[in-house]
């Protein structure tokens, strides 16, 4: 998520994007009502009318200056907590390109498990590696005492979280759960991020039809307003272009970097491009 150099930055900059793309697919996703239908081993599917599905999965090639940088992947899985309560398992991989891979090798690896009454983060795990770099993080929250049990290369921190913090996963999905697709419609929510509270600001700038591979759709023009300095490496917004229908699927991806712009284009999971 930090670079050493101007030369590296667009490089590493992508799978954190990525990043926030999962958890922008989050932040829309979770009914104030849950319906159930019967699941597998008789169990109510939650997930049944929420805009993403048990067993979701997109994949996008992401571009840079006109050259295929990578490729990233978003999944969603039903189950229970060790308590025995439904949650969510959100996992994201980014890996770079076969020519990136040989000058600037990346593979980051994040899962998010969220708790689906209250659609808050219980724990989250992030793996990096990008170049020479490698990196873990661990985050297990304890919403009812405010805090987060922070473990960043093995460093153990307990700190202080507002009663709503939602993870760098999870924050997208909820966007997805709660944000109205109608032009000039904003939401605010709190980020722990390393170690960090972050607020971060998401408003629907307009509505565009748009086509890629997945078909052609209405979509949200969705701009993340981003606090974390030094992670996206961009000018500070990011956009994302949500489908107006039921699946509220983000399509597109695209944010300024220091040099050109990194652009995540929707490639499986959805319409055409959606796999049997």
């Amino acid at each position: 998520m930090f670079c050493r150099s101007r030369v590296t930055i667009p490089l590493p900059s992508f799978p954190h994007i990525l990043l926030c793309i999962a958890a922008i697919v989050a932040w829309i996703s979770i009914p104030t009502a849950l319906h159930a239908e019967a699941g597998p081993q008789g169990r109510p599917s939650v997930s049944a009318q929420l805009p993403f599905a048990n067993g979701e999965r997109l994949a996008y090639d992401v571009t840079w200056l006109g050259m295929r940088a990578g490729i990233a992947t978003m999944n969603v899985q039903e189950g229970l907590d060790h308590r025995g309560r439904q949650q969510l398992t959100l996992s994201m991989t980014a890996r770079s390109s076969p020519t990136v891979t040989k000058f600037y090798p990346v593979d980051n690896r994040g899962v998010s498990q969220v708790d689906l009454e209250s659609f808050l983060p219980a724990h989250m795990t992030f793996a990096r590696q990008e170049g020479k770099r490698f990196n873990d993080f661990d985050y297990t929250f304890r919403h009812q005492e405010g805090l987060v049990t922070a473990v960043k290369d093995g460093k153990i921190d307990d700190l202080p979280i507002p009663p709503d913090a939602q993870d760098a996963m999870s924050c997208l999905y909820y966007v997805r759960k709660v944000l109205p697709f109608v032009p000039g419609a904003s939401l605010t929510m709190t980020v722990h991020h390393d170690k960090k509270n972050y607020k971060m600001e998401v408003r629907v700038e307009a509505l565009e039809t748009v086509e890629g591979r997945w078909g052609k759709a209405e979509t949200a023009r969705v701009v993340v307003i981003m606090p974390f300095q030094g992670i996206f490496l961009n000018e500070g917004n990011i956009r994302v272009w949500f489908t107006t229908d039921a699946h509220r699927v983000p399509v597109r991806m695209k944010a300024k970097v220091v040099v050109g712009s990194i652009v995540a284009e929707l490639t499986e999971g959805y319409g055409s491009a959606a796999q049997p």
